[in-house]
Order: C-alpha cells, then sequence, then structure tokens
C-alpha cells in the first residue's frame, strides 16, 4: 500500500516584520524539506520562503495558486502529490491557512483522501485580537466581512450587537482595508455609546495598535487605519 505524503498548514507573518520574532522553528524546519506548495500568490510566496530559509533552491519549487478564480477541478490537482507520497505546504497570503481563507477547500479534499493534515503554529489575527481584546474569549464568532451595503450594513451591526448582549458573546469581523476608516465611522454612528469596541491593528507588526473602549469614548478618540489590516470586535455587555 502507498504511503500518502503530508499536508503541513504553514502559517505565514501578517506584515513586513523578521520571520522569526512571530514564527516557530518549525516553520524553517518544513520550508526545508518541503518542495510542492499551494499559495495565494505566487510571487509573495517566494519572497515568504526566501526570507524565513534563504538556503532553499528557489528552482526545485513547485507553486500552484489557489484564490477566488481558481476552479474547484484543479484543487484536486493541487492535492494529488499528496497521493504519490510527497509532502505539501499550504500557505495563506498572511497568518494561518485555513482560517478566513481558501486553503479551507484544499484541507476539506484531504480529509476526504485519507491525506494526514498538519496544522502548524503560527499568528491568528483573529485570535491574537480576542485574546488582547479583554471581551469574552469563552464565547465569540467571527463574522467575516459585513454587507457593503449602508443600510444592510446598519442591520448587521443592530443584529450583532443584540446578538452579543443576548448571548454574552463578542462578535469579530473584518473590512476590506481601505474601507476601514468608513467602517469605523459607521460604528460610531450605529453601535449604542456603551458598547464595547475593540480596535485591532497592523497585528504582530511595529505599527501595531490595539485598544478597547467603549464606543462613546471612540467619538473623542482619533485613529487612521487606512489600508491597515485590522480585526473589529463588539460586545454589548
Amino acid at each position: 500500500m502507498q504511503q500518502f505524503g503530508k499536508l503541513y498548514l504553514i502559517p505565514t507573518t501578517m506584515g513586513d516584520c523578521e520571520p522569526m520574532d512571530v514564527l516557530p522553528q518549525t516553520v524553517k524546519r518544513c520550508l526545508d524539506f518541503i518542495d510542492d506548495y499551494i499559495v495565494e500568490n505566487e510571487k509573495t510566496a517566494r519572497k515568504f520562503i526566501k526570507s524565513v530559509q534563504p538556503e532553499k533552491v528557489q528552482s526545485s519549487l513547485i507553486l500552484n495558486a489557489l484564490n477566488k478564480h481558481t476552479e474547484i477541478s484543479e484543487h484536486y490537482k493541487m492535492i494529488q502529490p499528496c497521493l504519490e507520497g510527497k509532502n505539501i505546504g499550504l500557505m495563506s497570503e498572511a497568518g494561518c491557512p485555513g482560517i478566513a481563507d481558501p486553503g479551507a477547500a484544499i484541507v476539506k479534499i484531504a480529509h476526504e483522501k485519507g491525506i494526514q493534515v498538519v496544522p502548524l503554529v503560527g499568528p491568528s489575527s483573529i485570535l491574537l485580537a480576542m485574546m488582547a481584546s479583554g471581551m469574552n474569549g469563552q464565547s465569540f464568532t467571527f463574522n467575516g466581512y459585513l454587507p457593503i451595503d449602508k443600510s444592510e450594513k446598519k442591520s448587521a451591526l443592530k443584529n450583532l450587537e443584540k446578538l452579543s448582549h443576548d448571548k454574552n458573546q463578542s462578535q469579530i469581523f473584518i473590512e476590506t482595508p481601505y474601507r476601514n476608516n468608513k467602517l469605523l465611522e459607521d460604528l460610531i454612528q450605529t453601535l449604542q455609546p456603551n458598547t464595547h469596541l475593540c480596535i485591532a491593528t497592523d497585528i504582530t507588526l511595529p505599527t501595531e495598535f490595539i485598544k478597547t473602549l467603549r464606543v462613546n469614548d471612540w467619538k473623542k478618540t482619533k485613529v487612521d487605519l487606512h489600508n491597515r489590516p485590522t480585526i473589529f470586535i463588539i460586545h454589548k455587555m
């Protein structure tokens, strides 16, 4: 019986910083023996691999691009090396693969095929923001992106605020970075003054900013979130 390779879920940095300041040595060791990768962007993936393992011969790398345009039939082709006994590394564009990331589809196929999935320790902006928020770490929900339409967004925020109060549950969401400042305006205008709001931006980077205040206090606080990866968390006590 042929031995399958393993699918390694390899975390990456969440911006421009020294990789080994936020990643364990396990990541470096795995990059040393893995040549086949599934990545969101080949150029940034090569740059990341070189920054962590500069001795790695770039010509030996086989990188397959996985993004919203990738056909499902391609997913099965990407996982094929594992069925042939080779190890594969799955990398997100930033942070942990499979979390708010298209790599989850590959992990699902790996389980269907009986391929061992090996998650490696690394930075998750969602968990790091939750850890630093001071909100309810026993019960929280990640909601992804809110609606773009203003009225739909307002309704969604009101619903999340009510849910956080009724269930004592912290509600986490994100926005496209260039819309962050507009979302902050909407939060301040829509949420009740005593609702707690955590803003966690540029996590693990030198420009990291994490603060939890009541909405009423955010009205008196200036922060520029434009084009900065940001996690928003709300909780109405």
